[in-house]
């Protein structure tokens, strides 16, 4: 009888001693995250791995970002290279500036100025030409020799020859079209050497001063006008030569 009460009790004891095993980890466990240093350890942990993923991350879209795009990894260099570049410069020095149409300015002198509408009235009224009974203003300027003789008359700047022709009022003329879209026009010619449609450098000799109808009392003399493109409007052309 007592043999059995024993075995009995044993098998009662057993199990507790099973559930008292299995239940001793998750008793530690509690006892650990118990402790006050637990979650902000862990949390720097996690924070300090998702960064260094964005970082590895981020390296490697640039690299390949890069590479497809074929951008150089020291532009600086390049674009450095590029702006001095002598080509360049040449491209920003073309821009050819306008000369007299004469070979010396301190040989001739304007018998007839432009016809500024914002100059006084006594400036203007020097500035008309009188043809017939009618008054016009002068939309040019006119240079002559202090001794009537003729000379040369030269292209202002580069371009074509886009007219050459023989008008009875203000002689023999000539008309160049430039590449900045100015048009100059050379009148009160003889001896021209230019053909319409002929490409000509900066001081070509284009003719020789002369006479004409419009302005006669003024002998040999260059009319010599600048125009804002083909039919455009006239400006005076001596804002062109304030520098020379």
């Amino acid at each position: 009888m007592n043999d059995q009460k024993r075995d009995l009790q044993n098998n009662e004891e057993a199990p507790k001693t099973n559930e008292g095993a299995q239940t001793s980890p998750s008793f530690s466990w509690r006892r650990l995250l118990a402790k006050k240093w637990v979650f902000p350890a862990t949390y720097m942990a996690a924070a300090a791995i998702i960064l260094t993923l964005m970082w590895v991350y981020q390296d490697a879209g640039k690299s390949s970002t890069g590479n497809e795009l074929g951008i150089d990894s020291t532009p600086s260099a390049t674009v450095t290279d590029n702006v001095m570049k002598p080509d360049a410069m040449a491209v920003n020095g073309s821009t050819e500036t306008m000369q007299w149409p004469f070979k010396d300015r301190s040989e001739l002198e304007v018998v007839l100025p432009f016809f500024d509408s914002k100059a006084s009235n006594e400036v203007r009224q020097t500035a008309m030409v009188e043809y017939g009974d009618t008054f016009t203003p002068h939309m040019g300027m006119d240079f002559s020799r202090p001794d009537n003789q003729a000379f040369d008359v030269m292209a202002a700047m580069s371009g074509k020859v886009t007219a050459v022709e023989k008008n009875p009022v203000v002689g023999n003329l000539v008309e160049i079209t430039h590449p900045n879209g100015l048009v100059t026009v050379y009148q009160s010619l003889t001896d021209i050497k230019v053909a319409k449609d002929a490409e000509v450098k900066k001081g070509d000799i284009i003719a020789k001063a002369g006479r004409n109808e419009l302005e006669k009392e003024q002998g040999n003399h260059l009319h010599f006008e600048v125009r804002q493109g083909e039919n455009g409007q006239a400006v005076n052309p001596e804002q062109f030569f304030t520098a020379q």
